[in-house]
């Protein structure tokens, strides 16, 4: 499976019922529907910003400040430190096309470009409560049916924060059929890669829909979005457990998105 093993952290309890549920639920949603992050109307991969005097970036100790803690969302886990499995070194990650490379390093939570600070947090959902009575499978996939984020805090100078979210959204142009990365030991191939409505907030920003191919022939989505504000750019790397055993979509929390965006002003 991968994407970084379906960030390992959520699956490894539940490896015997992703085997059921893959066998149970069968199928996919291949149709990518994008990240559902409230957007404006056009399928645009970044937002047009106005020309406007260079930001300040911020410092590593700004930065922190401005970081998602747990006192800033009303549901879910944001963790003071990432922890190690998701701290991943930029080194760390390769990809087998040189213009998909953005596409692998913001999935796996890694700053674009060349910042001169970067702060990475994580957020895991709360999972969904089944259904009395329902069916064991359901029952399943109601117990995986949670969102986890990774949230990358990078701040630039020279109009570095504008590159790197171009840079970013011109990959996914480059690489509609998708792409193989490596993270570590862990390899994911993406089957495609789908520009979404850009998300609102900040500055401008973008939305990417990834596609998977998981085990037992399902293909899941991985939602990506990238914000910037002012030299700080903030992306988010979002994968449901549920979806990446069923294949099928889910919604980027556009609460938690909105939640750290308002902490950069």
């Amino acid at each position: 499976m991968s994407t970084t093993a379906a960030r390992r952290a959520g699956l490894v309890a539940a490896s015997a019922a992703l085997a059921l549920l893959a066998t149970a639920c069968g199928g996919s949603d291949d149709g990518a529907k994008g990240a559902e992050v409230k957007g404006d109307s056009t399928a645009s991969a970044a937002t047009s910003a106005a020309a406007a005097p260079a930001a300040k970036p911020l410092t590593a100790a700004e930065l922190e400040k401005a970081a998602l803690a747990q006192a800033d969302v009303k549901k879910g886990k944001v963790p003071a430190k990432v922890a190690a499995m998701d701290d991943i070194a930029k080194g760390q990650v390769k990809a087998d096309k040189a213009a998909c490379l953005p596409l692998a390093y913001a999935q796996a939570g890694v700053a674009q470009g060349e910042p001169v600070a970067t702060v990475k947090r994580s957020w895991m959902g709360d999972a969904k409560p089944p259904v009395a009575g329902a069916k064991l499978e359901d029952a399943l996939v109601a117990s995986l049916d949670k969102e986890k984020m990774l949230v990358t805090l990078a701040s630039y100078k020279d109009g570095g924060a504008e590159e790197a979210l171009k840079g970013l959204s011109a990959a996914a142009e480059k690489c509609p059929g998708g792409f193989t990365s490596t993270v570590g030991s862990d390899k994911s191939s993406y089957v495609k890669a789908a520009v979404a409505a850009a998300p609102k907030g900040g500055d401008e920003g973008a939305a990417i829909t990834l596609t998977l191919a998981a085990d037992e022939g399902v293909k899941a989505p991985v939602k990506l979005v990238a914000v910037r504000k002012g030299a700080t750019l903030v992306t988010f790397s979002v994968i449901n457990f549920a979806s990446a055993a069923t294949g099928k979509d889910f919604t980027v929390p556009a609460d938690v998105i909105a939640a750290q965006m308002g902490k950069l002003g």
